[in-house]
């Protein structure tokens, strides 16, 4: 492999002859071998400062074109351009395990960023901390990566994905409007419910959850950018935080407005852990709706059977004929991973000292892992599962009128005790409701037949 020699405050190092990169990333590289090539920084982080960068330069171009010439924001722009689609993503090497205020990473943006503007001018432009970090510091560039990736993340991701699965339950719905099963609760028969209704409940808890989400995805919006090194804005121009938010803002087409409050946004990651707690409220309403149709869909003889859902693969290399419930493993497995994000997220957000949290890379590789494979695991079960449930109507039909629960319909007219008598003399003997009833004496079997209804107790 060819080198060539870069240089920064500690002397010179060697990096790569093809490679973007410089003095500084390359000593990350090499100091923390931890995750090397499986924990990399999220790309959602790369194309999040590609944004920021370019909205820096933009705003020290308008407040200090001096500094910011003309030529110098157009090679930035065009090298943040590439980085922001992911052409350079090779040239982001870092892991997540370094430097707990992602100093390293911004540090990689800026000289990418740098030698690729250096390589479009045609000429030595270009310095990274002098022009790409101008304004800047660590300590505000990688909170603002972290709140710009996480609102793009639930926004244009996450949300869809379960707005996308809230139709198909619609549908469902009204496929499946007027069957009437029987309800369950403490895994025990309970009394009848339209299987609509039970459809209902899950979409009416995704429609929440999304509302949750909306509701925490707001303080995320606000950008620590400007605030530098320790919140007072050293070194960037007056109005530098409130413009650069704006310019995030048109290149993402979302509504960023800068912190009012630096020294909150540098030190405290209480909007990411808000938001988080958010994706784990649809973690566990998704762990509830995979399980309740893989139980649903159990069988095909010895289970309840009651669901069909699709076929996709063979579910055992030793039994034959047998298919699994696969998406909703996977769906659950995903909520669990989820879970387990959240005691790390919060438990990130809980450290650091004085002005700056140094949990932030463990923090945002967390939350935006919730988020992709939450995203991802909801439309996977939507389209290979949940588009093809169907009621096993027969199965449905049965199951409710061998229900014992059914006896809840006699209590207005012989009584809570006497149904209970009913109810555990028809189990007892292995017969009906109606014949319990009569050979009791509470109900003669005409008025048996009169009162009880199993379908209209819904």
């Amino acid at each position: 492999m060819e080198y060539r020699i870069e240089h920064d405050s500690m002397g010179e190092v060697k990096v790569p002859a093809d490679r973007l990169w410089a003095a500084q990333t390359q000593r990350s590289h090499e100091n923390f071998e931890i995750g090397v090539g499986i924990e990399t920084m999220p790309r959602e982080i790369t194309h999040a400062f590609g944004i920021l960068k370019k909205a820096a330069a933009q705003a020290n171009h308008e407040l200090n074109p001096q500094k910011m010439t003309d030529e110098k924001l157009a090679a930035i722009s065009a090298a943040c351009d590439e980085v922001i689609s992911g052409s350079l993503n090779d040239h982001f090497p870092l892991v997540v395990w370094q430097t707990g205020s992602g100093t390293q990473s911004n540090m990689n943006a800026n000289e990418v960023i740098a030698n690729r503007g250096n390589q479009i001018a045609g000429k030595k432009l270009l310095h990274p901390n002098d022009d790409i970090n101008m304004s800047q510091s660590s300590n505000d560039t990688f909170p603002t990566a972290m709140h710009i990736c996480a609102v793009i993340s639930l926004e244009d991701k996450l949300i869809p994905a379960v707005e996308t699965l809230i139709e198909t339950f619609k549908n469902l719905e009204k496929m499946h409007e007027g069957i009437v099963k029987s309800g369950r609760t403490h895994l025990q028969d309970a009394t009848p419910i339209k299987f609509s209704q039970e459809i209902s409940g899950w979409r009416t808890s995704l429609e929440r959850d999304v509302e949750l989400i909306r509701l925490a995805v707001r303080p995320l919006h606000e950008l620590a950018l400007g605030g530098t090194a320790v919140g007072t804005g050293l070194n960037a121009p007056k109005g530098f935080d409130s413009l650069v938010a704006q310019k995030v803002s048109q290149l993402t087409g979302k509504s960023f407005v800068t912190a009012p409050n630096k020294f909150h946004a540098l030190t405290s990651k209480d909007e990411l852990v808000f938001a988080h707690g958010a994706i784990k409220a649809l973690a566990c309403d998704m762990m509830k709706i995979a399980n309740d149709v893989r139980w649903l869909a159990s069988g095909p003889r010895v289970g309840l059977g009651e669901i069909t859902i699709p076929e996709n693969e063979p579910g055992s290399s030793i039994m034959p004929g047998k298919v699994n419930p696969t998406q909703c493993e996977a769906v659950t497995m995903v909520a669990v991973q989820v879970m387990g994000n959240d005691v790390a997220v919060g438990m990130a957000a809980s450290q650091g000292n004085f002005e700056l949290n140094v949990f932030m890379p463990v923090c945002i590789y967390n939350f935006l892992q919730s988020s992709r494979l939450l995203a991802e695991a909801i439309v996977s079960f939507n389209k290979n599962c949940a588009v093809g449930i169907r009621a096993n109507k027969e199965k449905m039909y049965n199951n409710l009128h061998n229900s014992l629960m059914l006896v809840t319909a006699l209590n207005p007219y012989i009584g809570y005790e006497n149904a209970a008598k009913t109810a555990k003399k028809a189990f007892k003997d292995n017969i009906s409701l109606k014949q319990a009833c009569v050979e009791l004496g509470f109900l003669t079997a005409e008025k048996f037949d009169e009162v009880f209804h199993p379908e209209e107790m819904v």
